[in-house]
């Protein structure tokens, strides 16, 4: 909707208003990254749990038990990268940019985009599912061939999502509006195309 003229009266304002309005409502989104931050939070928490009752019962434990109990602290750390990314890809792909400058600062933070999130949230789940279809092989001693077959078979589904979602990103990159095209941007000024 192009405004009038010299952009006065009441409509334009009215419209500039409810835009501003709308623009400001990211902020809504802060509470939710800062829930999640808690969230981690209790994440760690009952990560340092399972890691000592793991320290502490380690000599009675046999090598399988090692290698499961292991993979539970890995299933946790995965689950911890992904709220992170969260975090921070969300933040700065939705509220605002994160303006802190520290050499620490992750190079991957600025470069997600909303496509890029997707495709690490669901790497990361893909992961996660691997690591529990790993735990269910090596609990093989205690024959459970229905809970494997079910962690073999959402394993699959979270893969062919994961694919889906690269391929449709794809599709969007090469069916992307002129608009949004740095080449039509380029182009625009000079009126060639």
């Amino acid at each position: 909707m192009k405004r009038s003229g010299n952009g006065k009266g009441a409509g334009s304002a009215v419209e500039r208003g409810l835009e501003y309005v709308i623009f400001q409502s990211r902020w809504l989104m802060a509470p939710f990254y800062l829930g999640l931050i808690l969230g981690l939070m209790l994440l760690l928490y009952h990560f340092l749990i399972e890691f000592w009752q793991f320290a502490t019962g380690i000599s009675g434990l046999e090598g399988r038990q090692v290698i499961l109990a292991i993979l539970g602290l890995i299933d946790l750390s995965f689950t911890g990268n992904l709220i992170l990314i969260v975090i921070f890809s969300g933040y700065e792909n939705f509220v605002s940019r994160i303006e802190v400058e520290t050499s620490d600062r992750p190079a991957w933070m600025a470069k997600i985009d909303f496509g890029g999130l997707k495709q690490k949230l669901m790497a990361s789940i893909v992961a996660i599912s691997a690591v529990e279809v790993l735990k269910g092989i090596m609990q093989l001693d205690e024959p459970d061939h229905s809970r494997l077959a079910w962690l073999v078979g959402i394993h699959g589904m979270f893969l062919v999502s994961l694919l889906v979602v690269v391929v449709s990103d794809r599709i969007s990159e090469v069916t992307e509006h002129p608009s949004e095209s740095p080449k039509q941007a380029r182009t625009a000024g000079t009126g060639k195309a």
